[in-house]
């Protein structure tokens, strides 16, 4: 699949550009690729950079949502472009391994949105375009942990990036994903909601939980947390159906209703 995004012209008669990526979907940890093409205005041009950044819409401590950018990579310094010629940039940019799927099986989640934008400097004028869409799948690990979830009958409610760190986790960016499911019918009584969270790094993946436990006659609702730590490999091995399963029905039963 093929997206292109024509920024606007800085000046009249300036500049064009088009950014062009190649490919479908891209994984956490992979790379985008593609070009950027420029064709030359009326008269010559001396560029001053391009650079192209990875954006996304977080939740904020205020309730308020915002455009942060997480990654940025300057694809080409300072050169000429004279009037009326292409000029066309090849490149390769890593998709960090923290960043949030947006589309689980072709399907895209709700509430996510991350783009890929361009920046163009022309005679210290800088121009940032609106974000060309990314689809980002999720890893073979991950998706075992999401299958899961899907067999044990839990509802995809919706999915946001929450401003802030996880404690006692290695994390790089400055947010973290929730992706959010009913529980399956049987543990409703227990439990609210679910909301699942992955740290992901080349060597493995923390799945974090989150359960919004329902409260007893006299005890008020509350979180409660579990954290599972492993390896690519050994998540696409392991049983996570009987693993968060047990989790979730533990949690469930202790609802201290004295």
């Amino acid at each position: 699949m093929v997206f292109k995004k024509m920024l606007r012209a800085l000046g009249v008669g300036g500049p064009s550009v088009d950014t062009v990526l190649s490919g479908g979907a891209v994984r956490p940890g992979g790379v985008v690729s593609g070009e950027v093409r420029m064709q030359g205005g009326d008269d010559h041009a001396d560029i001053d950079y391009v650079a192209l950044s990875l954006v996304t819409r977080v939740e904020r401590s205020d309730d308020t949502q915002g455009f942060v950018e997480f990654d940025r990579h300057v694809v080409a310094g300072r050169f000429g472009l004279p009037a009326g010629q292409a000029h066309s940039i090849p490149f390769q940019i890593p998709i960090p391994w923290e960043t949030p799927v947006t589309a689980i099986g072709g399907h895209r989640l709700h509430g996510m949105s991350i783009g890929l934008r361009t920046e163009l400097a022309v005679a210290k004028a800088i121009d940032k375009g609106d974000m060309d869409p990314l689809h980002v799948e999720p890893l073979p690990s991950q998706a075992a942990v999401l299958a899961a979830f899907e067999r044990m009958g839990c509802q995809f409610h919706t999915a946001d990036l929450e401003m802030g760190r996880i404690h006692g986790v290695n994390q790089h960016l400055p947010f973290y994903q929730e992706i959010e499911y009913y529980p399956p019918a049987q543990l409703a009584r227990g439990i609210s909601q679910v909301e699942l969270t992955f740290i992901t790094d080349p060597h493995g993946l923390v799945v974090v939980l989150e359960a919004d436990k329902r409260g007893g006659i006299f005890t008020e609702g509350r979180d409660v947390y579990g954290r599972f730590q492993v390896s690519h490999a050994d998540a696409e091995r392991t049983d996570w159906t009987a693993r968060i399963g047990e989790w979730l029905g533990q949690t469930a039963q202790r609802r201290g209703i004295f």
